[in-house]
């Protein structure tokens, strides 16, 4: 890597003055952490361990963070139904400025064999290469009876076994566990199966064989058969054996899905959606979800884009369950590579990999976007590292974005009466009955074109507001009544760094607020009304989603506990 291949952030003769807020924020972390200087413009870092080993803490009880951009769904050759080879996925990554990425093939016949010791090794080398950046292995595993999972852990002398002996004994692919008897016995096994390896994830943890691992659903409301029970069991069963509130290991999932690029106008069809969400209900989903579930609104999974929806009803329930993005990259739009031929003899199950992809000059089909190009996962952290991050994503300290919306975000909540910092994305803050309250939101505004030559333009900052009723009675519940848009603050043409306060008090109940936003080009009345959400996101007609003119960024909530006045 040359010295003019660096990201702005990351070259020493870009001054602060030239950076951005979370470029400045990223540079001082590496300072910190011992990656930034002479290595970066001699073109390599062999530095020591840092990044590799793990964070360097950079604040106290309170600590101040940096956000490292990242995308943990990304497949390469070593997936049964992708292209790309590994390098050509870690440039471009690097291309678009990310700080992290999780490599997460598809579970398969040949993959636990060959394909994941083949791609460790190439693993291996780029993290010696590039300590900078910052390479996960991980799994994309075929959960019994319903969709898709991310599964990874921190580099370690287990990282892989983790991944295979778990693809080997609990993928539902692999193992057939697909539900479909007329009696409901498959569904039961394929539930129990489903439960049963996310806590082997959690005890592997618990005894040390691995530091870390975390679990989000992809795509959830893709097929419709992640049922809410199936969703709250699985969250619940990677809590089991860890410390009084621990999230776990079943983190979340993915807000927005991948594949952002499908309904590019003329591209894949009339009838192609953002998401590839162009499915119907099935014997195999569950009954509960309506037919408009099953579309992504402003590019965002129905779960998450409806106000007192699927994702609120988890959230009242006063548990953390985060939101992502990614780029789930199989097939690039507008690229011109496929993939090679084959040698005699061989085939996936008995290399674990497909042939070097060959470039062929003329477009190929494709849906996906490359890792940060136009989906980004934002992780506050308080150290440069692989621990770092998976311990910021398990915090919640999570927001997102599409198109490169916001160069920053920055959230704290506050005690009117408190002059401490207060507290940020998916903490908790104690109060008392009546309390007065402020929400301090911090945007930087983006101040560069984004890949595709625009220079987004936030339009609104909405603060949405649910209460916390405890566990649901219901596990299969997908609404939260008492969820609603409290505010919306218009910020047309506001630029550069600037903070948001909204007051709030707190009232009898515990509550949650998160936040979302738009470049307001597509919004209308939400999915359970105009009285819920005024203007939020909608689902484009089919055919005709152009992905860079309906941008949004959305944040995970902070809790507020209310005990008595």
């Amino acid at each position: 890597m040359t010295e003019q291949q660096l990201p702005a952030w990351a070259d020493p003769a870009v001054s602060p003055a030239g950076l951005d807020a979370q470029g400045v924020s990223r540079r001082q972390l590496l300072h910190r952490a011992g990656l930034f200087g002479a290595a970066f413009a001699a073109g390599s870092l062999a530095t020591p361990a840092a990044a590799a080993a793990g964070p360097r803490r950079l604040g106290g009880s309170d600590p101040r963070l940096a956000y490292l951009v990242g995308d943990h769904h990304i497949h390469s050759v070593y997936s049964h139904d992708a292209k790309y080879t590994f390098s050509q996925l870690a440039a471009k990554a690097e291309k678009f400025g990310l700080d992290w990425m999780v490599f997460t093939e598809h579970s398969n016949f040949g993959h636990a064999q060959y394909g994941a010791p083949l791609e460790h090794a190439e693993i291996l080398k780029a993290r010696a290469e590039n300590p900078r950046q910052l390479i996960f292995q991980g799994l994309e595993w075929y959960i019994p009876g319903a969709e898709h999972c991310t599964v990874f852990s921190p580099p370690g002398p287990h990282e892989v076994d983790l991944l295979t002996n778990f693809e080997s004994a609990y993928d539902g692919k692999l193992l057939g566990y697909t539900d479909g008897s007329a009696d409901g016995a498959d569904t039961a096994r394929n539930e129990a199966h489903a439960v049963k390896a996310i806590k082997w994830l959690a005890e592997q943890r618990r005894t040390g064989y691995v530091d870390d691992v975390l679990v989000l659903a992809n795509h959830p409301m893709r097929l419709g058969i992640d049922s809410p029970h199936e969703m709250r069991n699985w969250r619940d069963a990677g809590r089991e054996g860890g410390k009084e509130g621990d999230p776990g290991i079943m983190i979340g999932m993915e807000g927005a899905p991948g594949a952002q690029g499908a309904a590019i106008p003329g591209w894949r069809g009339a009838n192609s959606i953002r998401g590839e969400y162009e499915n119907k209900p099935t014997a195999q989903s569950w009954a509960g979800y309506p037919a408009d579930g099953y579309l992504t609104y402003g590019g965002f999974d129905w779960a998450t884009a409806t106000v007192g929806g699927l994702w609120d009803s988890m959230l009242a329930e006063g548990s953390l369950f985060s939101i992502t993005t990614n780029s789930d990259a199989h097939r690039i739009v507008f690229d011109t590579w496929k993939n090679g031929d084959w040698p005699a003899g061989r085939n996936f199950d008995n290399t674990g990999r497909l042939p070097d992809p060959v470039n062929t000059d003329t477009a190929q089909p494709g849906s996906d976007f490359w890792p940060g190009q136009f989906s980004r996962t934002h992780v506050g952290v308080t150290g440069y590292g692989y621990r770092a991050v998976m311990a910021g994503m398990r915090a919640g300290r999570v927001w997102l974005d599409h198109g490169h919306l916001l160069d920053g975000l920055d959230v704290r909540l506050t005690r009117d009466c408190d002059f401490g910092r207060g507290v940020t994305l998916g903490g908790r803050l104690r109060v008392r009955r009546g309390e007065k309250l402020t929400l301090n939101i911090t945007v930087t505004s983006a101040s560069r074109l984004n890949p595709q030559g625009i220079l987004p333009e936030l339009a609104h900052v909405d603060v949405i507001r649910g209460a916390v009723r405890g566990p649901a009675a219901d596990r299969d519940a997908w609404r939260a009544p008492d969820t609603k848009v409290v505010q919306s603050k218009d910020v047309t043409g506001r630029t550069g760094s600037y903070t948001l306060r909204v007051p709030l008090t707190a009232g009898d109940e515990s509550f949650y607020v998160r936040l979302r936003g738009s470049d307001g080009n597509r919004h209308g009345a939400g999915y359970l009304g105009a009285s819920v959400d005024p203007h939020g996101p909608i689902a484009h007609e089919p055919g005709n989603g152009d992905p860079w003119a309906d941008t949004w960024f959305y944040s995970n909530p902070v809790f507020v506990d209310v005990v008595g006045g």
